[in-house]
């Protein structure tokens, strides 16, 4: 009993297996993921957070008039810009093991002119659809690639069409997990595409829309899931598992509720079949449904009364109900388990089920509390952990059936684990506290089994490409040596088991991490609005020249141990104090490094550094610093957004002004330094179509458009527009956000004066 607890406690990490290639016949579900409209620096972060939450697939368009410079010119690799480069997203897919489903032709909703260039006729599109055939061929599933569809039949690659029909949800929709589970509750093959699931920044000049420069989703520039992502969250995790059973499911009619109908705004339905079998119910109401169910039994074949359902208002649930415990259910290595014992039902959704060791572990999303029951073919032996708590459960010796109370989880997600001892295994194993491995690295994972003959016949399942060295500690205990793929994703998850004779014993889930962490905290972020910020690559600070300033570097050490770092700063006509640090930083923790930073006499604008580090880590870091002479404006240019087009900024000390060189020379942000706030919003102002010649003089930026000629001159905290011609209108108006005042004024129809002042609070 007390080896079966401590199992229970060592395996609660292995729960959520990673998601694997899609099946022909299973249900798809995809992403889109426009990756011209998303900076390149985030492509990795944003795709790994998708593979984790449970997504298989991401769906893109490839622009036609992105990728095609000039007939017969075209960038694949991201030479004009890095969001062009669609072989390096192909690479990264493809380390995620994700599937891509791609659109290969025109209309791109919300692009400039659909996706397609001028002059789009056959003979031009023949040449585009050759270019990618030539680039897409070998990356197919087929070939162990991503490329699992193509909508269309435009390419003559080995690659399906995406299963119809065709189920589109904007993650931003209040409904929207509604209406992915009734997508998912028609019993037939088909697809679901979520949408707006990422900020998106169109590259400047590229979107349909002049005036749309940012277009939100449910997920930040910076990573954070506003409430919107939670419908997505929770239908991943669902489908994880459950997409591989849903060719095998089909609706049936549903007894009459207890009082006749259901209440208004829910609704029911019920899906069965051999193997697995489900009750989804959507609540669209503006009050809780809390009530008995009544479902048809598939085994029985009569009415089942489910107690005690709680369906919040403007949620949805996806209820198992006799659900095999053996492998054709969701358990695929529940060999144990005959095929009689099952699931009865929960009051909670069933995302995934693992037996190990004699632990029978299952995962829930519970939103508010529930149970399980369970027609088991002996007593467990317990004991029983519910979210890591040791729990009490009921069980029935007439009917062999347990009943299991599932706690509620109010976070993100609502993922609840629970853990119970079927029986005392003969034979078992498990990892030691595993929890990380460092990219490029030799890592230690230690395994236990129950005794030296378990272990003498052992053997470690790894992913494809890593590489163990086992040794032996002790007669029941063997340290792997365990090299993991430099090209590995930070935050990606490894899978690793451990069997004996064949029989699987133990499974560990590992995240993978760089070795160190390194940000600039004096960084700038670009700013769209009042809530959005972007923080340029590489990252850019601004300094005073002569005095020198403080920078801070922030080391966060990935190691689950004590490591040591060297840091050596360098930069053409630049000085640092202290030119080389060596930093000691505890395991999996952050430590604060200063650093100050001199520039020789004369030099001001934006300088390249590098960040050298060795030791625990090697890396090779770009920086940049803006040196601003005290009193001075300073002009610089520099593509901050990372799409391939400059933008150009008037700085000084206390103030930054952002421009674009397209869209008529649109005025982006206009940011008072001490406090990191924009003043003008997402749209920012004087946007109009097409680009403009941008040039530096002094302190001040000249524009020439169409007719036209604009100087915008800063001084102090003060911008002045003065242009040949009548300056658009701005819309924008006067505020005041602390002790700071914007003020407006337009003296002439051709001057326009912007100001950014303090006053006493």
């Amino acid at each position: 009993m007390r080896r079966l607890a401590a199992l229970l406690l060592a395996g609660a990490a292995a729960l959520a297996s990673p998601p694997a290639p899609t099946p022909p016949h299973e249900y798809v579900q995809a992403v889109e993921f426009p990756y011209y409209s998303y900076p390149r620096a985030l492509w990795e972060r944003e795709l790994v957070w998708l593979k984790n939450i449970g997504v298989h697939t991401v769906e893109f368009s490839i622009p036609w008039n992105w990728h095609q410079l000039q007939p017969g010119d075209f960038d694949f690799t991201g030479r004009t810009s890095p969001r062009r480069d669609l072989v390096a997203l192909i690479h990264i897919l493809r380390r995620l093991d994700l599937q891509a489903w791609v659109r290969p032709l025109p209309p791109i909703a919300g692009w400039r002119s659909n996706g397609a260039p001028p002059a789009a006729d056959a003979r031009a599109q023949r040449a585009w659809l050759h270019e990618l055939e030539s680039l897409l061929a070998t990356q197919t599933a087929s070939h162990g690639g991503p490329i699992a569809w193509v909508e269309g039949r435009a390419l003559a690659i080995d690659a399906a069409a995406p299963p119809a029909p065709l189920t589109v949800v904007s993650a931003s929709d209040p409904a929207a997990l509604a209406h992915s589970r009734q997508a998912f509750a028609t019993g037939s093959p088909g697809t679901l595409l979520w949408t707006d699931v990422e900020d998106t920044l169109p590259p400047a000049g590229w979107a349909a829309n002049a005036a749309e420069v940012l277009h939100k989703g449910a997920v930040g520039l910076s990573g954070d899931e506003r409430p919107a992502a939670v419908a997505l969250r929770r239908h991943a995790a669902l489908l994880r598992n459950w997409a591989a059973l849903h060719g095998a499911l089909h609706p049936v009619a549903l007894p009459k509720p207890p009082a006749g109908k259901l209440p208004q705004g829910v609704s029911m339905a019920e899906l069965v079949s051999p193997a697995a079998s489900a009750i989804s119910i959507s609540n669209s109401g503006k009050q809780p449904f809390h009530d008995e169910i009544h479902v048809f039994e598939p085994e029985s074949k009569r009415t089942l009364v489910i107690p005690g359902v709680v369906v919040p208002a403007g949620d949805s649930l996806w209820l198992p109900l006799d659900v095999s415990i053996g492998p054709s259910g969701l358990c695929h290595e529940c060999s144990n388990f005959s095929g009689a014992e099952h699931i009865v039902y929960a009051t909670a959704e069933l995302l995934s089920v693992e037996f190990e060791n004699g632990i029978l572990a299952m995962e829930f999303a519970a939103p508010e509390p529930a149970e399980v029951v369970m027609q088991l073919a002996r007593k467990p032996v317990g004991p029983y952990l519910a979210a890591g708590r040791p729990m009490e459960f009921e069980w029935d010796d007439k009917a062999l059936r347990a009943r299991l109370a599932i706690p509620a989880n109010p976070a993100q997600g609502n993922r609840v684990r629970i853990g119970i001892g079927i029986e005392e295994p003969e034979t078992s194993a498990f990892f030691n506290e595993a929890r990380r491995l460092i990219i490029g690295q030799k890592n230690v994972v230690s395994t236990s089994y129950s005794s030296g003959e378990v272990a003498a016949r052992s053997r470690l399942r790894l992913p494809e490409g890593y590489t163990a060295t086992p040794k032996v500690k002790s007669p029941d205990e063997i340290d792997y040596e365990v090299s993991v793929p430099a090209d590995a994703l930070h935050g990606d998850y490894a899978a690793f088991a451990l069997e004996a004779d064949g029989m699987p014993l133990g499974r560990a889930r590992l995240q993978l991490f760089r070795p160190v962490s390194i940000r600039l905290m004096e960084a700038m972020q670009i700013h769209y609005g009042n809530e959005t910020e972007l923080s340029p690559d590489p990252p850019t600070a601004s300094t005073e020249p002569k005095a020198g300033t403080d920078l801070e570097l922030s080391i966060r050490n990935n190691w689950p141990s004590i490591q040591t770092y060297f840091l050596e700063a360098s930069g053409d006509g630049l000085e640092f104090f202290p030119p080389k640090t060596e930093v000691i930083v505890g395991s999996t923790e952050e430590r604060r490094v200063p650093l100050r930073i001199f520039a020789k006499e004369g030099i001001s604008g934006l300088r390249a550094w590098n960040l050298k580090v060795t030791g625990a880590a090697t890396l090779d870091l770009p920086m940049r610093v803006v040196l601003i002479p005290r009193g001075r404006t300073v002009a610089w240019s520099a593509d901050l957004d990372g799409d391939g087009s400059p933008e150009w900024v008037l700085e000084t000390q206390k103030v930054r002004a952002i421009f674009s060189a397209q869209d008529g020379g649109r005025w982006m942000e206009f940011n008072w330094k001490d406090t990191n706030l924009n003043y003008l919003p997402e749209p920012g102002a004087f946007a109009s179509r097409g680009p403009v010649e941008v040039h530096a003089a002094g302190d001040a930026l000249e524009f020439a458009g169409p007719g036209w000629k604009r100087t915008v001159r800063l001084s102090g905290s003060t911008l002045t527009f003065e242009q040949s011609t009548p300056l658009p209108a701005d819309a924008l108006t006067p505020d005041r956000r602390g002790n700071i005042d914007f003020k407006i004024a337009h003296p002439a129809p051709g001057r326009a004066v912007y100001s950014l002042e303090g006053h006493q609070p």
